[in-house]
């Protein structure tokens, strides 16, 4: 996919743009809330690289501005600037979405689509976006006036923006999408808007792992082809999938296993845009289901830390730090005499090339970056024995 025209050269921080394809692959971060984790630290951990920061919305006390959850105005914002740049200084980038679930958005408050537009497009400039996603669900994509000042608003911006990145996300059932989805895709046909993608959330809605996402997938590309007079591959080439990771709102469970099958289909399939909500969530509660709950800030299954960026990662094309070489030695490395034993190896602890521990009373050199892998003599492991201790 090829990159995004526009370049960053203001004071918002020079960047140059990411291909669309990670922008297609930024998970969820809300940057205020929910106990934000740094994104430098993931970056790091996972290979990420886009990250699609929530949510842009009208502020809480009326008014067709754009603000940060409803309280932060974008205008003097000074708090996510500085996290897009420091995002931006390690070679990453960011989306912004407007929207989302509760709260009063842009296409209910403003009058008509040009002043929602006009709204949003503070946002583009203040912070040099190159992607937007418009999260267009309960309660805003049940108000025809508002949905037609969303998809207005979207228009304008892709017209105004040469080659900026347009994700226009919306409710996922078991059917593909519901009668309000279909509402706002016949709104983008009547207005002759086509952005890069629609994706819907297979979530929250009756589902039970990934076949059931797949299969909510399947059916929404019918509905694409059927709305559109699309091919069933150019339907795909517009469709994107939007998970949550571990424990959904209603108590569904989407485990590390059903989001690789999901990716699977994705890829196969030439979908668009793989994503999920939330980096907030990614990661490990104590104790690791959370009593049966749900959280906004860990996942409610048991995993390491951002397990669920790096499918986002292999989405976008890249090898996450923690995949081992394709073709492992074929002549197995020699094994020096024994000498004193090395600090002893951690699960918790992050290992690159040439680092060295104990276990087990060997010695053992990491091969390749590696974390929560235990040594051991195994094809594709990542430690090298170096003899007894």
């Amino acid at each position: 996919m090829a990159a995004s025209a526009l370049v960053t050269t203001n004071a918002a921080g020079a960047s140059t743009a990411l291909s669309n394809r990670w922008y297609a692959a930024a998970p969820y971060l809300m940057p205020l809330d929910n106990d934000p984790p740094d994104a430098g630290t993931i970056m790091d951990a996972s290979g990420l690289k886009a990250f699609q920061l929530a949510f842009i919305l009208a502020p809480n006390g009326g008014g067709c501005s754009p603000t940060w959850d409803g309280t932060a105005p974008v205008s003097s914002d000074t708090a996510v600037k500085a996290k897009i740049d420091a995002i931006r200084a390690k070679g990453g980038d960011v989306s912004v979405s407007i929207g989302g679930y509760g709260g009063t958005k842009l296409g209910q408050a403003c009058s008509d689509p040009a002043s929602t537009a006009a709204a949003y497009q503070q946002v583009i400039t203040k912070y040099s976006l190159k992607a937007i996603d418009f999260d267009l669900e309960e309660p805003e994509y049940e108000n025809t006036a508002a949905i037609k000042n969303e998809i207005g608003a979207a228009k304008i911006l892709q017209q105004n923006n040469p080659g900026l990145y347009v994700s226009v996300t919306t409710a996922g059932t078991a059917d593909g999408t519901g009668w309000f989805g279909k509402q706002m895709l016949l709104e983008a046909k009547s207005q002759g808007f086509t952005p890069n993608n629609f994706s819907i959330m297979p979530f929250d809605g009756g589902f039970n792992g990934a076949a059931s996402q797949t299969s909510a997938l399947t059916n929404f590309n019918s509905i694409l082809q059927s709305t559109f007079g699309w091919s069933q591959a150019t339907a795909y080439a517009h469709e994107g999938f939007s998970g949550m990771n571990g424990r959904s709102d209603t108590g569904e469970i989407f485990t590390q296993a059903d989001f690789q099958t999901v990716l699977d289909y994705a890829t196969s399939h030439g979908m668009d845009r793989f994503t999920f909500w939330s980096l907030n969530r990614d990661r490990q509660c104590t104790p690791a289901d959370n009593g049966g709950r749900t959280s906004g800030t860990c996942s409610s299954v048991a995993q390491n830390s951002w397990d669920f960026a790096k499918y986002s990662v292999k989405f976008a094309g890249a090898t996450p730090p923690t995949t081992p070489p394709t073709t492992p030695p074929t002549t197995p490395p020699t094994t020096p005499p024994a000498t004193g034993c090395k600090t002893a190896w951690s699960a918790t602890s992050v290992y690159t090339a040439g680092n060295e521990v104990s276990y087990n009373s060997h010695n053992w050199k990491a091969k390749w970056w590696t974390q929560n892998e235990k040594p051991a003599t195994t094809d594709g492991n990542p430690w090298q024995d170096e003899g007894a201790c």
